[in-house]
């Protein structure tokens, strides 16, 4: 079940709004510019590679690659069965929960597991908890940040148009350490899915 919360920026304890309705998450993610979509899950074999996942989902990267012009395609992974998954998981989550932006959009699709992408726009803050299934793009020059949890496991296609739009430009604002984290608002999701 894939989560908005919406904070005015000055108050990061009362969320002005809070959805799981798939339209209202496309129209809220619309204003900002960013593009929301689903994809069929497709079933993982176990122990398939990152680049056999990558091809369960050949056409749908196609046609995203077509319809977007994106050149540049990669997948990433975390799990606990990986060699050095507690240096990796630390390194990679202290840097993504930095506020950024890149020079590109950053398409990402979810395949496994989950991750929340916060979006600092227009003095709100819009966290999107992802799930398989979810793709979401962060326009260009948009100041964000990522959290993947304390204990994370997923597998996500990423998009970019060029190697220089990977590059992130860090704003140094310590925004990120006010709002809610990605285990705490997976524990929300929890509890609206219980309801």
């Amino acid at each position: 079940m894939t989560l908005l919360t919406i904070w005015n920026e000055s108050d990061p304890t009362t969320p002005i709004v809070e959805t799981t309705d798939r339209a209202e998450i496309l129209a809220e993610l619309t204003k900002l510019g960013a593009r929301f979509s689903e994809w069929e899950v497709q079933e993982i074999p176990e122990g398939a590679s990152l680049d056999e996942v990558l091809a369960l989902y050949a056409d749908e990267v196609e046609n995203v690659k077509q319809t977007e012009g994106y050149t540049l395609v990669d997948i990433v992974g975390l799990s606990p069965a990986q060699e050095n998954y507690d240096e990796v998981k630390v390194a990679s989550r202290q840097k993504f929960l930095s506020e950024h932006k890149h020079d590109d959009d950053e398409d990402r699709f979810f395949a496994k597991g989950a991750g929340v992408f916060y979006l600092h726009v227009n003095g709100k803050v819009h966290a999107l908890y992802c799930e398989p299934g979810d793709l979401v793009s962060v326009p260009a020059n948009t100041t964000h940040w990522f959290d993947m949890g304390t204990s994370p496991e997923f597998t996500s296609i990423r998009f970019f148009h060029d190697d220089d739009g990977w590059v992130g430009h860090f704003t140094g604002n310590p925004i990120a350490e006010s709002f809610a984290t990605f285990d705490q608002l997976h524990a929300r999701r929890a509890e609206l899915a219980a309801v």
